[in-house]
């Protein structure tokens, strides 16, 4: 099992040590595409899977899913959270077994999620005091110094339903002086690009596990994809994410790395719980 670099106790000093000044962002990695995302004292969390509900659910099937790096959180144990995204229906991106307790918690908190997966995401949480947000890529939250808005994910194609809605997003969110991209579950598509070209970015959250059709599951960018996107968006750094969690769905940082190294992409391979600071960038 891979530990977390900060778990617990460590994990909850570091938030609260993190300062509160508009021109710091802070970030850390809750494995797998998860990331709490802390500006101006404001918390807001990227898919967070922060259970074993997939584990526990595929035990006993020909399709296991083997954890490979420990929780480093109990949701109960997360506060101050007032906005959350869940991109896609896949349970590691929209966990009841994660968003319950959270919104415990949290009541109250803002869950951003496509518009045509809310009755799901309203079975799965059941009674939980969760204020849902519809999210495509249409769609744009003001709200204060911060804005939300969906952008299309292609996972493995991009799908729409009858009322022309994204089954998949991914996320582009100002805070102050700082843009950041979570991509959710994608694959490349040139809108992908186009927007992110349009928004500047500081922060690229992507996914590396690749799309190989064996695992019998949608796939996601490779390492190359994911520098490469990075680079064409001219974000100031990419994270790379959704590997290391569930042993048949993974690859290792290395291709990853080796592209941006290529490409002359700036990239920060995190660890679990581990915190990414960001300063405001310099204006010329």
């Amino acid at each position: 099992m891979i530990t977390a670099l900060q778990k617990d106790e460590a994990l909850l000093a570091d938030l609260a040590a993190a300062s509160t000044d508009e021109d710091t962002l802070h970030v850390w990695w809750l494995g797998q595409s998860g990331f709490l995302v802390q500006w101006a004292g404001e918390r807001l969390l990227f898919d967070p899977y922060l259970s074993d509900s997939l584990t526990e659910k595929y035990a006993a099937t020909d399709k296991p899913h083997v954890r490979m790096t420990e929780r480093c959180i109990d949701p109960r144990r997360l506060t101050g959270i007032t906005r959350v995204t869940a991109s896609h229906v896949h349970t590691d991106h929209l966990d009841g077994a994660t968003l319950v307790p959270l919104a415990e918690a949290n009541p109250g908190f803002r869950l951003y999620v496509p518009h045509a997966i809310i009755p799901e995401a309203q079975k799965r949480l059941g009674e939980a005091e969760v204020t849902y947000c519809g999210t495509g890529d249409r769609d744009k939250y003001f709200e204060g110094k911060w804005e939300i808005r969906g952008i299309i994910a292609k996972h493995n194609e991009v799908m729409r339903d009858e009322n022309d809605n994204c089954l998949y997003t991914g996320f582009l969110v100002r805070c102050g002086p700082f843009t950041i991209y979570h991509s959710g579950d994608t694959l490349w598509h040139d809108d992908i690009v186009s927007m992110v070209r349009e928004f500047a970015c500081d922060l690229m959250l992507l996914p590396i596990n690749g799309n190989r059709p064996e695992r019998r599951v949608a796939g996601n960018l490779n390492g190359t994809e994911a520098a490469a996107l990075g680079k064409v968006g001219e974000a100031r750094l990419v994270v790379p994410c959704h590997y290391d969690m569930f042993e048949f769905n993974t690859e290792t940082t290395d291709e990853f790395v080796t592209a941006c190294e290529r490409l002359g992409q700036a990239n920060r391979v995190m660890r679990c719980g581990e915190r990414l600071e960001m300063k405001r960038a310099e204006v010329p």
